[in-house]
């Protein structure tokens, strides 16, 4: 049986064509920076990115914890908001690995305030941890995108009071696909950036952490010390460079899926959904059922085909991606009326 699944874009699955790279790729020791389809995929994604330089990691949550470890010392602290990645889904790596503390604010909604993250720095104080640096997403855990004003404004706070700022990038060519710019565009308002290889963009594993050449000289080391160094990376590298290079063109494409997913859930009475707070491939919906009811939902889904979840004990969240079609998302549309 075929299963569709709407919980995330995570589970998306390599190309035909990324398939055969990985088995054509030529590969050396990437320790020793001699691996040419990760350098080559590296050069592409610094390009991409408006940086320096870039480097191959196996997760964006390596990518953010390197980006900290870069960015400040023992005792500092990180500008970040509550429902961050680096916050909530992280398993605590900031304090374990940097020694590093979390200034955590609730922005309203999610985006990023830059006069709240002004007044979150530091004064130079012997009783106050010093501030290392700012981070936010984009895009946005709640599927919102940070417009490119706000990060310009983000940006000149940081430079401002000499504080980098990183952006956990984990879809931001979906971002930057709902914003109608490049991705090097959003790369001017920030010191460092992750983004992921997979999710959205199909890769089987691996993400970029750019920044400037001195940045990720230095975080090539760290990353051998988290056990990174991973050796023959081209033949990950080569769905990589497809993923970049094709895959960041078709997002759209997911948008319009979730945008039309929207629309369909709002017209279901005991379901709550804005279709225009659609941005990126993202549906978040409340769903006005006991919750056992909802529970049975999803299994009673399951056995149609249709994979969903929740999303943290919150709102329910479906994720479109190259996996689904708008055939799937009509099925899913009648599988859920069947359930109640």
């Amino acid at each position: 049986m075929r299963y569709v699944d709407f919980r995330s874009d995570t589970g998306t699955q390599p190309t035909e064509e990324m398939r055969a790279a990985m088995a054509a790729a030529i590969v050396g020791d990437d320790v020793y920076g001699e691996d040419p389809t990760t350098n080559a995929l590296e050069e592409l994604a610094a390009r991409m990115l408006g940086k320096e330089k870039a480097m191959f990691i196996s997760s964006g949550h390596m990518g953010n914890q390197l980006a900290i470890m870069g960015h400040t010392k023992r005792g500092d602290e990180i500008i970040v908001g509550r429902e961050s990645h680096i916050v909530t889904h992280e398993a605590g790596a900031t304090a374990l690995l940097s020694g590093a503390n979390c200034c955590i604010l609730d922005f309203p909604g999610e985006m990023p305030d830059p006069v709240m993250i002004e007044r979150a720095i530091r004064q130079k104080d012997i009783h106050h941890p010093d501030t290392g640096m700012i981070s936010y997403e984009n895009a946005l855990a709640g599927g919102r995108v940070v417009p490119l004003d706000v990060m310009k404004a983000v940006w000149e706070v940081g430079q401002k009071h000499g504080v980098p700022v990183h952006i956990d990038g984990a879809r931001l060519f979906n971002a930057a696909t709902a914003l109608g710019v490049p991705a090097g565009e959003m790369g001017k308002y920030c010191d460092t950036v992750t983004c992921c290889l997979s999710k959205g963009l199909c890769a089987p594993v691996g993400a970029i952490l750019a920044g400037s050449a001195e940045f990720i000289d230095k975080a090539r080391r760290n990353r051998k010390i988290l056990g990174g160094g991973m050796r023959q990376t081209g033949i990950l590298a080569a769905a990589g460079i497809i993923a970049l290079e094709k895959m960041t063109l078709r997002l759209q494409e997911d948008h319009d899926n979730a945008k039309y997913l929207a629309q369909k859930l709002s017209e279901i009475e005991y379901i709550t959904c804005d279709p225009e707070a659609v941005e990126i491939n993202m549906v978040f919906c409340t769903i006005d059922q006991p919750e056992e009811k909802k529970a049975e939902m999803q299994a009673k889904l399951q056995e149609m085909g249709y994979i969903t979840g929740g999303y943290d004990g919150g709102p329910t969240r479906f994720v479109t991606n190259n996996g689904t079609s708008r055939a799937d998302v009509d099925g899913l549309v009648e599988a859920i009326k069947a359930c109640f």
